[in-house]
């Protein structure tokens, strides 16, 4: 019986945009829409510019654009170094339901784009190509467990190098053996560490996603040329499952291959902050719209959540943006103060408010009930002063249906002004472009 890796990369090497489901093909483009878009807003943001200052200075005379950066081309792994770090730069990019430890858009669309751009290739080449890379990385973020986070690594980190290789690999032709070599390659690649969860440093987070994009690169480049990395390194005894995890299910790499598109589970976030905030934030502003109570009338309110959530995502003074993104607390109070979907809310004026940093000591974190890691519930209950009770219970919060445009236009519209309508028209016919030198291109 053939190894799982092996496995793995002889289907993502056969998948063909033709086979593809419409859903799956639906999905995938509001994914790197979603993905382009939340780019185009990071790449204002000072963390952003440093990284892109570094791209343009080691990887000139490249045909790969750097997303809200008009005119800048640099070579491939450049450029998904920094469009990797511009998604990911404001908990703006997607994620998985169940949670998979896994960025479908922020690790595998920079190395996808960056290749398709250097080869000259078009939509339907680059859909094919995420919808691969993606159906391995989710695999094998599900194939973890989450406990990867458990040792201290940041698990988009851990599993994107993977994604963005097979996604590139896809680009450049690769036969089965030499797409095992890449995940084998992309196995040495992972990387990032939580410890900026703890208070320091939190500009690093960004910088994860931007490295495993640029691992994918080097790593499907090299296996092209016939570099050659484990043919077992995901299920072997110094494999990534087990030297990255503490408990893991190796079945789920390849668990309903080819019948199931794995890819369906990628969901798109509705407010910049991370996950684990969603369902408490829009309860809170659900209560508030419907009981008309401001801030100041709050005495207290109470979060349930996974034990995860509550031992990470507990931070009721977060020092930086990051951390105040990553706060629950922070996140609930900042939505009863501030218009929650917009980017523009969260700036060192929020960070600096006195009503909302009163309001974040006011939250308390509590165990949901029955609740796991891959719960993403909350249910809120908020007192008022005056001695008033309401409560209530969100699954997710995460972006419905019709909601992308609007998104859209509020990440690019301070980048892009008016022509951010026009770029969202044109990538909903992403199918039928030929070239994509012209995303990332001024206009």
């Amino acid at each position: 019986m053939a190894e799982e890796t092996v496995r793995l990369a002889r289907y993502v090497a056969a998948l063909r945009y033709e086979d593809l489901p419409p859903e799956v093909v639906r999905i995938a483009k509001d994914c790197i829409i979603d993905t382009v878009a939340a780019a185009i807003c990071g790449s204002s943001l000072p963390w952003s510019r440093i990284v892109i200052d570094y791209a343009e200075r080691t990887g000139p005379g490249g045909t790969s654009h750097i997303l809200g950066r008009d005119g800048s081309t640099v070579q491939a792994p450049a450029a998904a170094l920094a469009n990797g770090a511009l998604a990911h730069a404001f908990e703006l990019d997607s994620l998985t339901r169940p949670g998979a430890g896994a960025h479908p858009g922020a690790t595998v669309l920079p190395p996808a784009l960056a290749i398709a751009q250097q080869e000259g290739l078009g939509g339907r080449a680059l859909i094919a190509a995420f919808v691969a890379g993606n159906e391995a990385m989710i695999r094998i973020g599900r194939a973890t467990g989450h406990t990867n986070e458990a040792r201290g690594f940041h698990a988009p980190g851990n599993t994107g190098p993977f994604g963005g290789a097979v996604a590139c690999g896809h680009l450049l032709g690769l036969d089965p053996a030499r797409m095992a070599n890449a995940l084998g390659i992309a196995g040495s690649l992972a990387g990032g560490l939580l410890e900026f969860s703890r208070g320091d440093g939190g500009m690093v987070k960004r910088l994860h996603l931007g490295r495993a994009s640029e691992a994918g690169v080097l790593a499907a480049s090299l296996a092209a040329a016939g570099f050659e990395g484990p043919r077992t390194v995901l299920e072997g005894k110094f494999g990534f499952l087990r030297v990255f995890c503490t408990e893991f299910d190796e079945s789920q790499l390849t668990r309903a291959l080819g019948d199931d598109y794995v890819m369906l589970s990628a969901v798109l976030k509705r407010y910049p902050v991370h996950a684990t905030a969603h369902a408490a934030v829009r309860a809170v502003r659900d209560l508030q719209a419907e009981h008309a109570f401001s801030g100041d009338d709050v005495a207290a309110i109470t979060v349930t959540g996974t034990p995860r959530m509550i031992e990470r995502h507990n931070i009721p003074e977060p020092a930086d943006l990051m951390l105040a993104q990553y706060s629950i607390p922070f996140c609930v109070a900042l939505a009863l103060t501030r218009e929650a979907r917009d980017p523009e809310s969260y700036d060192a004026t929020a960070l600096a408010d006195t009503q909302i940093r009163a309001l974040t000591r006011l939250v308390r974190l509590v165990p949901e009930a029955g609740g796991g890691h891959h719960g993403g519930g909350s249910t809120v209950t908020v007192t008022l002063a005056d001695g008033r009770r309401f409560e209530r219970h969100e699954a997710s919060g995460l972006l419905e249906p019709g909601e992308l445009e609007d998104k859209f236009t509020r990440l690019t519209r301070a980048v892009l002004g008016r022509r951010a309508a026009s770029l969202y028209e044109r990538l909903q016919s992403l199918e039928a472009e030929d070239r994509l030198d012209w995303l990332g291109a001024p206009s």
